[in-house]
């Protein structure tokens, strides 16, 4: 139940997630008179806003355990979708203005990107790891099996419930299903640690344990932070995370740009997340036995040959090397964001260490479509902030293969 759980809880967290909220930019441009520079920046504030307060949430999550935070955040991200789905009817009482538009929609993306992508995906996340050890590499493949397919091809069914239902509507059910169906569902399934339940890691015995990855000590925030390790993995995560945000923001307007119509911008989900499934999936039934550097380098590689295709997107060759080379980064990011942290740094201090990379995660995430939207508008391309992320992307990916990365060792149990 807590893989199901904690599946769900992140599937849930996906009107708070980019690729969820993407999907409405033009219904908030419309509904408040915005341009898509303003929606940009008033992104970029509300998650920036947002990752600050990450780090303090994981240590909330190490003191009171899932079972309290996640049903209280799904709740609180609840309350947060339906704000911004009345934003347009608060800013006619309030006065009709762009400053008070820009603050609103400000605040609605602050709380749908704190409660969404950063608490509710931390938390559910994190429970999971509390519950295996030998087996986690498997359970991680076998959750992101769903929610890599999930968050691949929510735009196309998000679009399509907005054409048929509308955007505001659309809105409320979303918002239903986490203020009330996962709600109640943390309540009845969700619990701390095995041990909170009489039970092991796995299910079994410790005893029973054939070759598994034997961790160090447990690590606090501040010895994390003294380490070369978590920086390279933060750094590339967030990498990814930016300039994955400003692709999905973007999309229509990118493959116009590209003489490409709506219609194909939209068909880009489904073989990425073909690509993105199949590869978190091979590499996360595999991880228990390879060292996490290999997927850190062939995610770093993926993201350089996405970017050539980014640069060169009118092509058709183009077109696919960016399918590809995004859909597995995709796939390895969600292995790498999961498993990095606890196997390097143990589990005692994880909601803290993981929070802290989250909030950088977030962080790029919000300035990623501002820099392409800006970067867009003074070069007039978006291939000019690409090129630059490329060049970041190499540096990171040199950095990547010569840096040395201690990682525990598989042993077998006597």
């Amino acid at each position: 139940m807590v893989l199901g759980v904690s599946t769900l809880g992140i599937l849930c967290s996906i009107p708070g997630q980019t690729m969820g909220l993407a999907v409405f930019t033009d219904h908030f441009m419309e509904a408040l008179s915005l341009q898509r520079t303003e929606i940009s920046l008033a992104y970029l504030i509300g998650t920036v806003g947002a990752s600050f307060l990450l780090s303090t949430a994981g240590r909330y999550f190490d003191l009171w355990g899932a079972r309290a935070m996640i049903p209280i955040t799904s709740v609180l991200l609840s309350v947060s979708i339906i704000f911004i789905s009345v934003i347009d009817k608060i800013d006619s009482i309030l006065g009709t203005s762009s400053l008070v538009s820009f603050g609103l929609i400000t605040l609605g993306y602050f709380g749908t990107r704190l409660f969404g992508q950063g608490v509710l995906t931390n938390c559910s996340r994190n429970v999971l790891l509390l519950w295996f050890d030998k087996q986690r590499g498997l359970a991680i493949g076998i959750r992101n099996l769903f929610v890599t397919f999930g968050f691949s091809i929510a735009p196309m069914l998000i679009g399509s419930s907005i054409a048929m239902m509308g955007w505001r509507e659309t809105l409320w059910i979303m918002a239903g299903v986490a203020g009330i169906f996962f709600f109640l569902l943390s309540i009845l399934f969700v619990r701390d640690t095995p041990e909170s339940c009489g039970l092991k890691m796995d299910g079994i015995d410790s005893t029973d344990l054939e070759e598994r990855f034997v961790y160090g000590v447990n690590k606090t925030l501040k010895e994390a932070k003294h380490s070369p390790v978590f920086w390279i993995y933060s750094f590339s995560l967030s990498m990814s995370a930016l300039f994955g945000t400003a692709l999905v923001f973007h999309i229509v307007s990118i493959f116009n740009e590209a003489g490409r119509g709506a219609s194909e911008a939209y068909g880009y989900f489904f073989p990425a997340a073909i690509f993105a499934t199949s590869t978190n999936f091979i590499a996360s039934y595999i991880s228990d036995r390879i060292f996490l550097k290999t997927f850190l380098i062939i995610m770093l590689t993926a993201m350089c040959l996405g970017a050539i295709g980014f640069i060169n997107l009118d092509r058709n060759w183009g077109y696919w090397i960016l399918i590809a080379g995004f859909g597995v980064s995709t796939g390895l990011w969600s292995l790498l964001g999961n498993l990095t942290f606890v196997r390097f740094f143990g589990t005692a201090h994880l909601g803290e260490i993981s929070g802290l990379s989250s909030s950088m995660n977030v962080f790029a995430s919000a300035i990623g479509p501002a820099i392409f939207s800006l970067g867009c508008d003074f070069f007039g391309t978006y291939a000019a902030p690409a090129k630059i992320c490329l060049v970041a992307l190499i540096l990171l990916l040199s950095i990547a293969i010569f840096l040395s990365q201690t990682e525990p060792s598989p042993e077998v149990s006597q």
